[in-house]
């Protein structure tokens, strides 16, 4: 009904006419209650019509898309699988990452996989907050592997990205640019952009290190959520976002 307002709502400026073309011949558009009057439609004006609706559709699906989908319901972990025996649980529709007894490695990963994708997530850090998220990653138990867009205390080089069991740091990003985004004991943002071998990474809408790598570009995989080990971590998640590309 929203795109045939949209559509019919030039004609209404104009009245009860016969249309030229024969797809109205005559209408009463009141502006409180939507209803034809006498509609006749010969075969040229069903193709103009259907039209019209199939892009109004199209559209919608296009912005849509752009919006990408929710990671987390903000009830429960359903899409998730969790690894190791660290905590996570969902308060206040929040996601809650927090060390165990164990002290060790955990993570939480997506059940899909992917590839090309832009990938924004809002975090706060409580205690020592060192965690990371993980894209294009594999896990058995809690040996992961993949690439890290690192999340840490201030100054630790948050979005930055650490390649697990493998090469180690690819790329840090500049301290100065890390201080100048970074908010210390409140919500942050952390964009990821994989598109082949190029990857991006922002903090607070301030871009923190762009990178080539071949072996990204060859590689697919689980986005996870990472906790560190030591003990006394714990940090909230909110807002995880994907739109694949």
């Amino acid at each position: 009904m929203n795109i045939l307002n949209a559509v019919l709502s030039p004609l209404a400026q104009v009245g009860s006419r016969k249309a030229e073309n024969g797809i109205v011949s005559k209408f009463r558009l009141p502006t409180s209650d939507f209803r034809f009057e006498k509609i006749s439609f010969g075969f040229p004006g069903y193709l103009i019509l259907l039209t019209l609706l199939l892009s109004g559709c199209s559209a919608s699906r296009s912005q849509s898309s752009k919006k990408g989908v929710s990671l987390f319901n903000g009830k429960d972990l359903s899409g998730w699988v969790v690894h190791g025996t660290e905590k996570w649980y969902v308060e206040n529709g929040e996601l809650v990452c927090e060390s165990g007894p164990d002290k060790a490695y955990g993570y939480l990963a997506t059940a899909k996989q992917y590839k090309d994708m832009d990938l924004t997530v809002d975090f706060k850090q409580e205690a020592n907050g060192n965690s990371g998220v993980f894209f294009h990653s594999s896990l058995e138990g809690i040996i992961i592997t993949g690439w890290q867009a690192e999340v840490a205390p201030p100054g630790s080089n948050t979005g930055g990205i650490y390649e697990s069991y493998g090469r180690g740091w690819l790329i840090k990003p500049d301290p100065a640019d890390e201080k100048a985004a970074f908010r210390p004991g409140d919500w942050n943002t952390l964009r990821v952009r994989v598109v082949g071998d190029e990857v991006t990474t922002w903090l607070n809408g301030k871009q923190m290190i762009t990178l080539k790598d071949e072996k990204i570009g060859q590689a697919t995989g689980q986005i996870a959520l990472q906790i560190r080990e030591g003990g006394g971590i714990k940090v909230r998640w909110r807002n995880l976002r994907v739109v694949e590309l």
